[in-house]
């Protein structure tokens, strides 16, 4: 067994740290960021900017020698990339080793592969922390080497347990990101630890209505299959065995994140008018939501097959393109007098579940970016709890 630490002990390296998101929530469960890594030099300014107690470097990760940095508790990694997803129109390529911004990113930031996940293992080989913890996104379970590499972190002596979770579910510690982001999470402890309690810090409150109890909820997989993402794959039961009914944790709606002072012009008065693709999401979006009465505001997403939602459901994913807009409604109007307006980098930030006093630098596509390639903090915060506790309990 490894000595027991306490809260004062814990120190965490954030590699590929962003704007700070993992950082923030770090914070929030009692850790001290001592180390962060990242070779977006805006991303590194605004990182310093909000921690100004951390120690920074920007660098190419996959370039630099682990010596070069001190060993810490707790290291989090977050090597995600959209060669992993089906963005874009492309199909998935599941060979691809992960790197941190992908395709989308400015020149200065996506120039070449940074961040692979198999530098998580030469810096763990190195350092050897207590607690690794790996942010990635769903796909990448797919990855033809994921079993590759898990064998490497177990070779170095580390047990894990990999979680799937959404952002919008992360309320352990308190409220949730009021967005829906479904990422997985692998967290790694060494042999000689104790496993941390992952049930009681990532499984949401809810109320079941069948039986009455109000209790953590029970992830439910809907096949043979343990990992995808929440509704698809897995939905949340209630506990208690004999009723087992399907629940609805509570989560925040979009309108937590709006700012209602902000004008949202009506589509027919603008001066330039949307394109055509975008005009047939609206008329279909008012079409599925007219009542005989009213249409209610609504989120009009720019990506994949989503659809436009109510505003009192959380924001659908953000991504690193200002890609979601607010359409808003009023009695029975037709498509062209909806008000139209794109959500701001600040409510960008605000649906991250970033403090509303975080400083942000660069462009409104640059914070955007940053933003929309973070770590929800809510969900940091509690995987940090989880492993904080394991590590000081006695």
């Amino acid at each position: 067994m490894l000595p027991r630490l306490t809260d004062s002990d814990i120190t965490v390296t954030d590699g590929f740290c962003g704007g700070g998101g993992s950082s923030v929530g770090a914070r929030l469960a009692g850790a001290r960021v001592r180390l962060a890594l990242n070779h977006w030099p805006l991303a590194v300014d605004v990182h310093n900017e909000n921690h100004p107690d951390t120690d920074h470097d920007c660098a190419d990760i996959s370039q630099v020698d682990p010596r070069r940095y001190p060993t810490t508790t707790i290291a989090w990694w977050s090597p995600s990339c959209t060669h992993h997803t089906n963005a874009r129109g492309r199909r998935r390529h599941i060979d691809a080793t992960p790197d941190l911004f992908g395709e989308t990113l400015p020149d200065e930031a996506a120039d070449r592969s940074r961040a692979t996940m198999w530098d998580v293992v030469r810096f763990t080989e190195h350092h050897r922390y207590r607690t690794v913890i790996v942010e990635n996104v769903i796909e990448a379970r797919e990855w033809i080497l994921w079993p590759a590499w898990l064998t490497a972190m177990t070779a170095l002596g580390y047990r894990h347990r990999t979680v799937y979770l959404n952002s919008m579910h992360a309320t352990a510690a308190g409220p949730g990101a009021p967005q829906s982001r479904d990422r997985l999470y692998i967290v790694f402890w060494r042999n000689a630890d104790p496993a941390p309690d992952l049930d009681t810090w990532t499984r949401p409150t809810a109320h079941c209505t069948a039986c009455g109890r109000t209790a953590r909820a029970a992830q439910a997989w809907k096949t043979h299959r343990t990992h995808g993402r929440y509704r698809w794959q897995y939905t949340w039961r209630c506990p208690t065995p004999r009723c087992h009914r399907e629940v609805h944790p509570t989560v925040r709606p979009a309108t937590d994140i709006l700012d209602p002072a902000l004008p949202a012009p009506r589509i027919a008065d603008r001066s330039r008018p949307l394109a055509p693709a975008t005009m047939a999401r609206i008329r279909d979006a008012h079409a599925t939501h007219t009542t005989a009465a009213t249409t209610p505001d609504l989120i009009l997403p720019y990506y994949g097959n989503t659809t436009a939602r109510p505003t009192t459901d959380p924001l659908p994913t953000v991504t690193t393109v200002d890609r979601h807009a607010l359409l808003r409604g009023g009695p029975t109007p037709p498509p062209e007098d909806l008000g139209f307006r794109m959500l701001t980098p600040t409510e960008y930030a605000a649906a991250m579940a970033f403090p509303s006093t975080y400083r942000w630098q660069g462009t409104k596509r640059e914070r955007v970016r940053m933003a929309g390639n973070a770590v929800t903090p809510p969900t940091a915060r509690d995987l940090f709890h989880a492993a904080i506790e394991a590590l000081t309990k006695s």
